[in-house]
């Protein structure tokens, strides 16, 4: 699409106030923070176990946890009673909770993320989520989200296989940091991924990285994935072998798998082909729905892609418009009382809504400065 080039650099060059107002808004939180946790002893409590314990139980009213800077090993789960609970830290890079339960020592899949998310309307904002089991460990979950109106704001998630389960309710994923090798954006949720930097890392020996792994099975489920906006990249350790390890945008759990990648940036560690089959050398069913919209970059080219029948290269934004926040997620009904920044439709047909108004506006101006004018040369030749 002509607009590409252009809305790949503007999407980069936020204005300053909105960083602004996002740490002031980080600050507030904090400073009206109903507990704090600290490893120093500093807060009400020195786990973060301990502060959800203290949480009240089906609260109407979100609940803010301040957490600390500090490394917290540990194993968090928010219960399903447990709503509208808050977690903000000092970023992304200083709170850190940390946990390397995994599938090879013994622990099932859903058990084995350092936070698991239970509780409805859980928001969690500039700290890390992370599983340290490695590649070689199978599934190690870092954060599972089992929540309805769930979002993840300016956060990190780091791990290897299973990274992030999304594995049901409405999300969003906005601005954060995710990385991992096989499967790593797994699940069943309806979720949305926001100017997010999503990272292959080196999988162990012999694997190919799979970014997603959605598991849609019924026609009934309003169940996807979308990566919008988002950097799609090779980690350091990744980049240099990249010719060696195969690395897809996804393969299909479910019959109905659905994932939707547009408006992104997609790099060439991602195969041509773009996508993998569950079952080597068999064809997927042709309910899945895997799409692409208006990407770019060297691995955004489609002309290689697979030919499979649920595989589209998506032509009208009308057809992309049905995975946005508003229509996938509806977000405008519950977003708004996160105060987190979101976009409910396409960038494209924003920015032309944003130039559309700003030249009504600039053409209404002119037609006021002509009546203005006409007005002034009218009354001067009258007192004259």
């Amino acid at each position: 699409m002509i607009f590409t080039s252009c809305l790949a650099l503007a999407v980069d060059e936020f204005p300053s106030w909105i960083e602004k107002n996002t740490l002031h808004a980080s600050k507030v939180l904090k400073m009206n923070a109903n507990l704090v946790v600290a490893k120093d002893g500093s807060g009400d409590y020195v786990t973060v176990k301990e502060a959800v314990g203290a949480a009240p139980e089906n609260s109407p009213k979100r609940f803010i946890i301040y957490i600390k800077q500090g490394v917290y090993s540990e194993i968090v789960e928010i219960g399903v009673t447990k709503t509208n609970i808050t977690f903000v830290g000092d970023g992304q890079d200083s709170t850190i909770l940390t946990g390397s339960l995994n599938k090879k020592d013994g622990v099932k899949t859903f058990s084995s993320a350092t936070v698991a998310v239970n509780g409805d309307g859980f928001v969690a904002q500039d700290l890390c989520f992370q599983n340290t089991a490695g590649p070689s460990k199978s599934q190690a979950v870092a954060l599972r989200v089992s929540a309805e109106r769930a979002v993840i704001y300016r956060c990190r998630i780091d791990g290897y296989q299973d990274t992030l389960y999304a594995f049901s309710g409405s999300q969003l994923y906005r601005e954060s940091y995710i990385t991992g090798t096989v499967d790593f954006i797994f699940g069943h949720a309806s979720a949305v991924f926001q100017y997010c930097q999503i990272v292959a890392r080196k999988p162990d020996q012999g694997q190919s990285n799979m970014v997603t792994a959605q598991n849609r099975d019924n026609p009934s489920e309003n169940s996807a994935f979308t990566l919008q906006r988002c950097n799609i990249t090779a980690s350091a350790d990744l980049a240099p072998i990249k010719s060696t390890v195969k690395t897809y945008l996804g393969r299909p759990w479910g019959v109905m798998s659905t994932v939707v990648v547009m408006e992104s940036f997609i790099d060439d560690h991602i195969d041509p082909a773009g996508w993998y089959p569950w079952d080597i050398g068999k064809e997927p069913s042709p309910s899945i729905y895997y799409g692409e919209f208006d990407n770019y970059g060297p691995g955004a080219n489609t002309s290689e892609r697979v030919t499979w029948k649920g595989f589209r290269a998506i032509q009208d934004p009308k057809e992309a418009e049905r995975f946005t926040v508003g229509q996938l997620i509806h977000g405008e009904l519950w977003l708004n009382t996160t105060g987190v920044p979101y976009e409910t439709g396409l960038w494209l047909l924003y920015s032309i809504r944003i130039y559309a108004y700003n030249m009504l506006t600039l053409i209404v101006y002119n037609i006021c400065l002509v009546v203005a004018e006409f007005y002034w040369s009218c009354d001067y030749s009258y007192f004259n």
